[in-house]
């Protein structure tokens, strides 16, 4: 069953972020499907620490951007949604190549929203598993 109340695409997506954390860290939506949005990071000298790991806050700007973008396109036209609050879970690092997250909703209600993002490397292995909660503000 298809979630969004807004129109949402690559293109619209990509669109609303230019010039922002995740372009300039050279993420990249890739798919938006009937419940969900992937999207990538690359994993270089932009996004590793310094000791070739891909970085743990890298790893929640992707779960943040991801889980936003659900919550605001799911909400009902001239909603907004806010972050309340984020986790996450570095299960394995990631070295090279990139890693991809998927999100989804947990749970869709009037005033607030949480979404699940797992992330995988190139082998398919996770590299973190995050969940983040929003509210849905209604319009002024």
């Amino acid at each position: 069953m298809r979630i969004w109340k807004k129109p949402i695409s690559i293109e619209l997506l990509e669109e609303a972020h230019v010039d922002s954390a995740w372009s300039l860290l050279g993420m990249e939506f890739l798919e938006v499907g009937d419940d969900f949005i992937r999207g990538r990071v690359p994993v270089d000298k932009r996004t590793r620490q310094p000791y070739g790991l891909l970085h743990g806050g890298v790893s929640v700007v992707l779960a943040e951007t991801l889980g936003s973008c659900g919550a605001m396109y799911a909400s009902p036209e001239g909603y907004r949604a806010v972050g309340l609050d984020i986790n996450a879970n570095h299960l394995k690092g990631a070295t090279s190549g990139w890693v991809t997250g998927i999100t989804r909703p947990i749970h869709i209600g009037r005033t607030t929203s949480v979404w699940q993002i797992d992330m995988t490397n190139d082998a398919g292995e996770m590299t973190c598993v995050s969940r983040i909660t929003m509210a849905i503000l209604s319009p002024r």
